[in-house]
């Protein structure tokens, strides 16, 4: 495998810090898989996951989000994506397929999102579908209620404490009742996986972990209406295949009942490929579980099955 990184700036000058995985130079390309990492984490984090890609023909390209990584710029702008970060976001994800099409265009390009990640791939199905061959979520989440009220908690949050305000509240909020069907907790972040190794590997990572502010929760919350609002299902593409996978403990899935509702979505939508998988008794990072290289080795099937050129 071959590792590279580069900047990728936007339209309006920010700049992004990009990871590129290239099979060795003597094997050919076979396809294009781009990654969108989840909150609070890197896209470092799936260079392992890289790895048996590229061993198998694909290209991978994943970035820093903003808020996130490199692209966050230091440890005290982590979680802290700007304003209307999560439209430019959006566009970030779309921006680079475009390179990584670019830079290989006779082959497939598959989009994967983690858990927030899989929220801004919804939206890109939604309204960028055509730049892409297929989707991928994992550790995702279909509709669900109360989000108004989170928006609108984390908007008084912003308006009363600024943008920038540490919000420990939301936080609490959105992660707090994570870890309590796996107790008694050796950590805050069990509930990512049954690996205690790859627990705290996300635990000692500097850039792991952060708590975002008042506006990422705002914006994110405003994301999540938006992706499960009807009137963002009218354009969908129905010859787009999508591949949903999470574990069956995952408290972000809802231990698979969301996955479920939003594999029930699509296919109503009239979505021609639509699969799902749960794993029994895995957690929210199946990439990072315990039986992963059966995960690793699902996703290679799914990729291959839905790649001409695939092996």
């Amino acid at each position: 495998m071959v590792e590279q990184t580069f900047t990728m700036t936007d339209p309006h000058g920010t700049k992004l810090h990009v990871y590129q995985w290239l099979p060795d130079p003597e094997a050919e390309i076979v396809g294009i898989l781009q990654i969108a990492h989840g909150m609070c984490e890197t896209a470092e984090r799936y260079a392992r996951f890289a790895a048996a890609l590229t061993g198998k023909g694909y290209a991978v390209y994943a970035h820093d989000q903003r808020g996130h990584g490199l692209t966050a710029g230091s440890l005290e702008r982590l979680g802290d994506v700007g304003e209307n970060g999560f439209q430019f976001m959006v566009q970030d994800i779309v921006q680079l397929g475009r390179l990584a099409r670019a830079q290989h265009p006779s082959v497939p390009l598959f989009l994967m999102g983690h858990s927030m990640g899989s929220f801004l791939v919804q939206k890109v199905i939604l309204t960028e579908a055509d730049g892409y061959d297929g989707f991928i979520l994992s550790g995702t989440n279909g509709p669900r209620g109360m989000l108004r009220a989170g928006h609108m908690l984390a908007s008084l949050q912003r308006m009363l404490q600024g943008d920038s305000h540490r919000s420990l509240m939301m936080n609490a909020i959105v992660f707090g009742g994570f870890n309590k069907a796996f107790s008694p907790n050796r950590t805050r972040f069990d509930w990512l996986s049954r690996d205690p190794e790859e627990v705290d590997r996300y635990i000692e990572d500097p850039f792991c972990g952060a708590i975002c502010t008042a506006r990422f929760f705002r914006d994110f919350f405003a994301l999540l209406q938006e992706i499960q609002h009807p009137d963002g299902y009218q354009g969908i593409s129905k010859h787009k295949p999508i591949y949903l996978f999470s574990g069956d403990q995952d408290p972000v899935g809802l231990k698979g009942q969301g996955v479920r509702r939003l594999e029930a979505v699509y296919r109503s939508l009239g979505l021609a490929d639509v699969e799902c998988r749960l794993y029994p008794e895995g957690r929210h990072e199946m990439l990072n579980e315990i039986n992963r290289d059966e995960v690793t080795a699902d996703v290679l099937d799914w990729l291959n099955r839905h790649n001409p050129a695939g092996s």
